[in-house]
């Protein structure tokens, strides 16, 4: 039956192909992206907008400290991170997501900061990609030479990996569609920190 779907959808395209009289070359389209003179404070501010904090981790400051100074009370936290030495549970070696439940505190590794809506592009490198949407918390390390002016330029960089999964974060997990309240932390994380890392 699919096959006599996929050969119906064929014939039709065919036979518009040979019906077009007429073609036409794509227009040029230039667009203007928003820019900024200052690409961190700009992304910093915006990550603050939508209720996340943004740690610029200053050169031989020791990254394992930082984040248990910023999340002194988790207990479980998760990352497959080579530089996190205090993560006592790993995405890559649990044998099923429901594995990662409890989870207080999720590391994760950003590929791209984008400045004008403050997300930060994710490709899934973990095995289990619960740990993004399970945790209490997520802490998102990211180059700080990796944030870039808007979308435009960001969908140019984007790469989906080996897991053939990606996505977006910006701040904390948040809905506003039940009563026109807004609520942290609905479907995922309630607390987002980014930590920019200098070279």
């Amino acid at each position: 039956m699919i096959l006599n779907e996929m050969s119906s959808k064929d014939e039709i395209l065919d036979n518009i192909r040979k019906n077009i009289k007429a073609t036409y070359d794509l227009p040029e389209i230039t667009i203007e992206a928003i820019r900024y003179a200052d690409k961190v404070s700009q992304f910093t501010e915006t990550i603050q907008n939508v209720g996340g904090q943004v740690v610029l981790l200053e050169k031989g400051q020791d990254l394992n400290s930082c984040i248990q100074s910023l999340y002194p009370e988790a207990k479980v936290i998760a990352s497959n991170v080579h530089e996190i030495t205090i993560a006592n549970r790993n995405p890559d070696t649990v044998e099923t997501p429901y594995q990662l439940n409890g989870t207080d505190l999720a590391i994760i590794q950003g590929e791209l900061g984008v400045a004008e809506n403050g997300c930060i592009w994710i490709p899934q490198n973990v095995k289990e990609k619960a740990v993004y949407f399970i945790s209490e918390h997520l802490v998102i390390l990211l180059d700080k030479d990796n944030i870039v002016n808007n979308m435009h330029e960001a969908y140019r960089q984007i790469q989906i990996g080996a897991y053939g999964f990606g996505m977006f974060i910006s701040g904390p997990s948040k809905t506003a569609d039940i009563e026109q309240a807004l609520v942290i932390g609905a479907h995922g994380a309630k607390g987002v920190t980014v930590i920019l890392i200098s070279h």
